[in-house]
């Protein structure tokens, strides 16, 4: 097919007027195309929740497709690699999680990881823990459960769903500031019904996944890991009453391939936080047991390496080892 000559100048000239853009004016186009947020858990669990409410927020804000794409496995290995290996052109994204810090952390012999391959790009928020044990327990408060552990050594067993997952080292931190012992059982499936059936004992689970269990007293709830109580459940005292300096919180927040331009990143931040701060959205969160809390991509980077100090040095202290 020929153009003719007029037709084809002019396009020659559109063309050469995209290339001589400098890089500014082509970042400010972003995105152009559908942007994948991957995400290292299955559909519909608490990540995967959240990262499509804040996909679909971002569509409308931007008029660009965000679609979630989800790699589950490896305690999320899978998605940080599918990231850390793509093009560092803002089109394939990674919802980054405690649970990746933690990987971090825990698997010191892969070839990439959160801190080191992965730019902060924008923080939504952070969710709190709430210690949940089955009614088979006599414990009625956190005291009583620390006590019990104490008086029955290695007989209480903890769900999670997975080594180096957060709520995992939810119990080792409880482990090592109490001198509880307990057994932990990884799960790959669901656990909610072996601890609503008893087979296991207590779980950290991610708000507000057990609250209608809570509420009827099919489970009972201890104690929040955060440092202040959820207005989810406002009568569940937390951890840090009873046993000072406690805090243990999950986040979720955007991350970019390493070497990400610097526009694109900043245009994400900003359109999270300003996402995340509109009221309905706010509520919207907050009724997930997400508590939004933005930030600049510098101090998402900080409050990354700080959480990574925090974890490696727990499993470290606990002799947490790989599956």
């Amino acid at each position: 097919m020929q153009f003719p000559r007029r037709e084809f100048l002019g396009l020659a000239a559109s063309a050469a007027a995209q290339v001589a853009l400098p890089g500014a004016a082509r970042a400010e186009a972003y995105p152009s195309r559908p942007v994948h947020i991957i995400v290292g858990f299955p559909a519909g669990t608490a990540p995967d929740i959240t990262g499509r409410i804040v996909a679909q927020s971002l569509s409308e804000r931007i008029g660009q497709q965000f679609i979630i794409d989800n790699r589950p496995g490896a305690a999320s290995s899978i998605a940080i690699e599918t990231v850390a290996k793509a093009p560092a052109d803002g089109y394939n994204l990674l919802l980054a999680l405690s649970s990746n810090v933690v990987n971090a952390a825990l698997y010191t012999n892969l070839s990439f990881n959160i801190v080191r391959d992965i730019t902060p790009a924008a923080f939504v928020g952070t969710n709190p823990f709430v210690l949940v044990v089955t009614p088979s327990l006599p414990a009625k408060t956190l005291p009583e459960f620390i006590a019990y552990a104490k008086a029955n050594p290695g007989k209480v067993n903890m769900a999670s769903q997975g080594v180096g997952t957060t709520p995992h080292v939810c119990g080792e931190l409880l482990k090592l500031m109490t001198g509880i012992t307990f057994t932990h059982v990884p799960y790959r499936a669901a656990l909610m019904p072996d601890l609503l059936a008893g087979q296991v004992h207590f779980y950290f689970s991610p708000l507000p996944q057990p609250i209608e269990y809570v509420k009827d007293g099919r489970l009972r709830g201890l104690a929040i890991t955060g440092a202040t109580r959820s207005e989810l459940l406002p009568d569940v005292p937390t951890v840090g009453e009873f046993v000072p300096g406690y805090r243990a919180v999950g986040w979720i927040g955007v991350g970019t391939p390493k070497g990400t331009p610097v526009e694109v990143v900043d245009k994400l931040n900003k359109e999270v936080n300003a996402l995340v701060g509109e009221p309905k959205m706010k509520a919207r969160l907050l009724s997930l047991g997400v508590e939004p809390k933005p930030m600049t991509p510098d101090g998402f980077g900080k409050f990354i390496a700080e959480e990574y100090e925090k974890w490696a040095d727990v499993i470290r202290r606990a002799d947490v080892k790989p599956e």
